[in-house]
């Protein structure tokens, strides 16, 4: 794990300062993170590099998660597709199952924080334990167009806590309680973005058998219908009619997401008569990501619905070409074509990485745009600040503090 010390040759020194004088005005109090899973997805990712670092900073922070059954995990899944607009069958058993669950929880987690942050509706019932000590709540999802149902479940938690926190405009809901904005963020010296040197990625192609005969187009998502793995599929087959090319689909699940295998096997049913499409299921392994990512001409995040999509910004702090959806935060780590190409359908997306592959130069310079973006807006040292001042905010409730 890098020292904060080491980001000062990224973001400069006076930023590395500004976050050692605000971490001081926290100096005795105990923060502390609550979600569903320890590996997969980006909230445990960012959670892993972030606790270390604001412990680096002299903030007393800590990580702690809640238990859940497979049955528990399938409501969970299901409330998380229909928070993103999806259509799923919300029975009253579900919400039955959801707060069976949650009670165990509020029996068994020991909520001792003087902030107590938990991520994403899994945990959200254990508010309920609140007492003198503040409280907030985070959604790492597109709520933007929420089944109103499971919404409106969920406000009835939401209300009591002392702030939510959601990861862009478009995501934020008429709430009583006072709201922040603040996007996610890559880690610039982690494993899964650090600069690799060519035998490192060499080897893990050479692991998966994968040539540099023609150029690669990759998309690293977990293996979820809202990422669309199918649909990314299909453009590469339109793209394969004109362009020689390869395709990488590579990623994992997550310990909270029971869809996963499910999804896995509908992709390898519909890539088996191409030996030109791998399809990986990856270890939780960034270093073998990273190597994924630098080894790949056009990076593609054809989500269907998202609610950040850290993968884009990998792709772009790496200077990779990206065409990604135009949904959820994607939009505000790229501006069509200036720092990525921004896709609506299949079609959409096909055409794209057409286009990027046939302009090389092109490719180079939205890359390099993306490069500049994420260095100013995304990364983990900015999302530092933003918490920590957010936490100031609970106690300093007369400041107004803009964070965006």
């Amino acid at each position: 794990m890098a020292r904060i010390e080491e980001y000062i040759p990224i973001v400069g020194q006076s930023l590395i300062d500004d976050l050692g004088l605000l971490a001081e005005r926290l100096k005795g109090k105990v923060v502390q993170h609550i979600n569903s899973t320890p590996v997969g997805g980006g909230v445990a990712e960012i959670l892993s590099r972030m606790v270390p670092l604001l412990n680096g900073l002299g903030v007393d922070t800590k990580w702690d998660l809640i238990k859940g059954g497979e049955q528990f995990f399938e409501v969970t899944k299901k409330f998380h597709n229909a928070l993103h607009g999806r259509a799923e069958e919300i029975t009253q058993r579900d919400f039955e199952v959801f707060m069976e669950t949650s009670k165990q929880n509020i029996e068994n987690v020991d909520t001792y924080g003087d902030i107590v942050f938990v991520h994403d509706p899994q945990p959200i019932v254990l508010i309920n334990k609140k007492a003198a000590n503040k409280w907030l709540w985070r959604c790492h999802i597109d709520v933007s167009n929420p089944n109103e149902r499971v919404w409106k479940f969920l406000m009835d938690f939401i209300v009591q806590y002392n702030s939510a926190v959601f990861s862009a405009p478009s995501f934020s809901r008429k709430l009583p309680v006072r709201q922040f904005l603040i996007p996610p963020s890559i880690d610039p010296l982690g494993d899964k973005n650090k600069e690799l040197p060519q035998e490192t990625i060499d080897s893990v192609l050479k692991k998966y058998g994968i040539k540099k005969d023609k150029p690669i187009v990759t998309q690293i998502s977990r293996f979820d219908r809202l990422k669309d793995p199918v649909g990314v599929i299909e453009a590469y087959q339109k793209v394969k009619k004109y362009i020689n090319c390869q395709l990488i689909l590579a990623g994992g699940t997550a310990e909270d997401d029971p869809e996963g295998i499910k999804v896995l096997d509908e992709v390898r049913e519909k890539s088996k008569d191409d030996a030109d499409i791998h399809i990986l299921l990856l270890p939780q392994n960034d270093i073998e990501v990273n190597a994924l990512q630098r080894a790949s001409d056009i990076i593609v995040q054809k989500s269907l619905r998202e609610g950040f999509g850290l993968t884009v910004s990998e792709a772009l702090w790496k200077s990779k070409p990206v065409v990604a959806s135009n949904v959820g935060g994607i939009p505000l780590q790229i501006k069509h074509k200036y720092s990525g190409l921004l896709c609506h359908s299949v079609e959409g997306a096909s055409f794209a990485i057409k286009q990027l592959l046939s302009s090389p130069g092109y490719a180079k310079k939205l890359g390099e745009n993306g490069h500049e973006h994420i260095k100013n807006n995304f990364l983990i040292t900015r999302h530092l600040r933003d918490y920590i001042l957010l936490f100031l905010s609970l106690y300093h409730p007369e400041d107004v503090i803009h964070l965006c």
